[in-house]
């Protein structure tokens, strides 16, 4: 899918990511309970967790997107909650970003990104050299419950892309990550999350019947749905019951 198909399909979203408000003020309860903190957000969409840490939270940070359309939105509800002066939003690709980048903070987060590193071990070693000592990282990443399901290669999903929760621990001890903490996504969050953008997509090519995009954005939500209605359950088990927000720190 494109950032474009993304920006569309999301508009109306505020968290951009399989996550209920709770869980995201939950996170932030963890992430904050030692005190003052500064956090760098890699991929941060709408900047809605680190908008809403800072408010709530004594927080500032960095959020780093590729999309300008989400960040426009970032900046906006920076301004709404009053935190503006504490998050800075940064237009670029995440992992140049992190690579170019001489600060370390107390929190790094990558929350469904993993991408930016060709997966989660690769994400975790991105992430490292802008870690404080003792320092958490939060990385949002699926694991399966059960082997790879029926129809993931119709969306691009390899059978090592993802493993179960015991093997997503290994991956992260391989590179030196010890978990401490976990919030997982539920069904309930996957079906606000993707099942919403359905309704934004449909709307929006009705309204958009002639751009350019609208058959690949039309093909692309239709391909999605069946999918999700041929592998039924399966799909929707194995993403769901995923660590989406797995808080780890550096052991080396």
């Amino acid at each position: 899918m494109t950032l474009r198909f993304h920006e569309i399909a999301e508009s109306r979203h505020r968290i951009l990511n399989p996550l209920s408000a709770d869980k995201l003020g939950l996170i932030g309860r963890i992430c904050t309970a030692a005190g003052p903190t500064r956090i760098l957000d890699l991929c941060c969409g709408k900047a809605e967790m680190l908008c809403t840490w800072a408010a709530e939270h004594d927080l500032s940070g960095i959020g780093v997107d590729i999309s300008d359309v989400f960040l426009a939105a970032a900046r906006q509800r920076a301004v709404e909650l009053g935190v503006d002066d504490r998050v800075t939003l940064v237009h670029a690709h995440a992992a140049k970003y992190v690579q170019q980048a001489d600060e370390q903070f107390d929190v790094v987060s990558c929350i469904g990104a993993t991408w930016i590193g060709n997966g989660l071990q690769g994400t975790l070693e991105l992430m490292r050299p802008r870690l404080k000592p003792g320092g958490l990282v939060a990385v949002g990443e699926p694991y399966w419950i059960d082997p790879l399901p029926v129809g993931m290669s119709v969306l691009g999903i390899a059978a090592d892309d993802y493993v179960s929760l015991a093997g997503t621990h290994e991956r992260c001890a391989e590179v030196g990550f010890d978990l401490v903490e976990m919030v997982l996504s539920n069904t309930d969050d996957w079906d606000r999350y993707v099942a919403a953008q359905w309704s934004t997509v449909d709307e929006w090519l009705r309204q958009n019947p002639h751009d350019a995009d609208a058959g690949a954005l039309d093909e692309w939500i239709r391909a999605g749905q069946r999918t999700i209605s041929a592998s039924t359950v399966a799909i929707s088990d194995g993403e769901c019951s995923s660590p989406q927000h797995a808080l780890s720190r550096c052991l080396t």
